[in-house]
């Protein structure tokens, strides 16, 4: 499998499924969640009611309506509350799920934003190492998942992913 980092919009990515670092209600909000709501029209939050939210670290799929993307994987993650939360190991179960949910739909690409670390406040070298760690560890097992793209809004971003995905696992 590959790991790709890119900066830009993720609501323009023409993949499989995107990501979408959502709240638990699913009825969208700010950051990227808001913007994926607005690229993929009315018809994504009409389905999202019917959903009846999602819980944090858990990821549920729709279609992608409007959006380049055929599916939109919503994954409520974590907010940051000091660490001795469980924040890190909700963040990890984001990444899982949303891989695990991308197999079982034969999604050959997936693009994530950087989950939490927006309005979410999830440090983001801490969150860059926990997604460079999860998506490792679901590459090493051979399934229809071929290409992983982490797209990041803002250079810090971008440059934090890049560290981690050059740092060796521990």
């Amino acid at each position: 499998m590959e790991w790709k980092i890119l900066r830009g919009d993720i609501t323009s990515c023409a993949v499989d499924a995107i990501v979408n670092a959502a709240n638990t209600s699913l009825l969208g909000g700010g950051g990227v969640d808001g913007a994926i709501h607005r690229a993929a029209g009315p018809e994504l939050l009409a389905c999202c009611r019917t959903l009846g939210g999602c819980a944090t670290g858990e990821a549920k799929l729709t279609p992608g309506f409007r959006l380049p993307a055929r599916y939109v994987i919503h994954t409520p993650g974590p907010i940051w509350r000091g660490g001795n939360h469980g924040e890190d190991a909700l963040l990890a179960r984001c990444y899982q799920n949303c891989l695990a949910l991308a197999a079982q739909h034969g999604c050959r690409t997936v693009a994530f934003p950087s989950i939490s670390t927006g309005v979410y406040h999830f440090p983001l070298d801490r969150a860059a190492a926990i997604a460079a760690r999860e998506i490792r560890a679901f590459g090493a097992h051979p399934g229809p998942v071929k290409t992983v793209i982490t797209v990041c809004f803002d250079d810090r971003t971008f440059a934090a992913y890049q560290r981690a995905a050059k740092t060796p696992e521990a």
